[in-house]
């Protein structure tokens, strides 16, 4: 992948691909470059069959403090006080959140630091989350009179109404334990066993089929906005396709016989 000094990539031998925020000066924050650049490397790593899992993580004592707020109000000095250099980066940064979605490859944020307003959206925006338990997170905009309603979408989507208001509404800042509570987080641990954990768990799912892995994370955000009955008729239609693949006959095949599968992600 193109090199770049403010997002690191290190794919390794598993092919677990770790993505590491590194505008520590900015703490991270999500400007156009960075946004570019997420952009860029999602989009890429959703290509290539080398990468089977991808770690977003992130240098310095933020995780992702959300928009570059210098570069907003730069945008004010334009003739229309910024409306189109406004839509330009929400449009920018929505487009980022959903490669994350429609990545083909499992995502998980492994977050120290804080993580406010877009990046909490962004921890929000990935399938998996594990922090720090000295990690904290908010949607902070009602201080500055900017609700946060991009990073909502993402919010409201990963916990119940209630809680999502709770931050929508107060802007606190909650820790990592009770982020967990909520649901934003799969897991809070200690700073020490962060990396560990979190490569725990992305060596256990990059040792899947690929193309089953795909297929799940692909149907399992199709679905969540269908109706039940229209879910149940999607999920079957999949299942059918999926039981037809190569590597679903071998690893029941496997399963039956006692032994390792061998993928071919296919």
């Amino acid at each position: 992948m193109q090199k770049s000094d403010i997002l690191l990539c290190d794919l390794d031998g598993a092919g677990i691909l770790r993505l590491t925020l590194n505008d520590v000066g900015r703490r991270n924050a999500l400007s156009e470059a960075m946004l570019a650049e997420l952009g860029r490397v999602f989009r890429e790593a959703g290509n290539d069959p080398a990468v089977r899992v991808i770690i977003l993580a992130a240098n310095g004592p933020a995780f992702c403090a959300g928009h570059d707020l210098k570069e907003m109000t730069a945008g004010r000095a334009n003739p229309d006080r910024g409306r189109a250099y406004f839509t330009t980066v929400m449009a920018l940064c929505s487009g980022v959140m959903q490669s994350i979605v429609t990545c083909p490859k499992p995502v998980i944020a492994e977050v120290t630091g804080i993580a406010t307003a877009a990046g909490c959206q962004l921890v929000a925006s990935c399938d998996l989350a594990v922090a720090a338990e000295t990690a904290q997170f908010s949607t902070p905009g009602v201080h500055i009179g900017l609700f946060c309603s991009t990073p909502m979408v993402a919010l409201s989507r990963n916990v119940a109404g209630k809680h999502a208001m709770e931050l929508l509404l107060t802007g606190d800042m909650i820790p990592a334990p009770r982020a967990a509570e909520m649901g934003l987080i799969n897991h809070a641990v200690s700073p020490e066993d962060l990396q560990s954990a979190t490569m725990a768990m992305a060596r256990k799912i990059a040792s899947k089929s690929s193309m089953t892995l795909a297929t799940g994370k692909r149907a399992f955000y199709a679905q969540r906005e269908m109706t039940l009955s229209d879910a149940y008729a999607y999920a079957s239609a999949v299942m059918v396709d999926n039981m037809l693949a190569h590597d679903a006959q071998e690893g029941i095949g496997a399963f039956i016989e006692k032994r390792a599968p061998q993928w071919q992600d296919a």
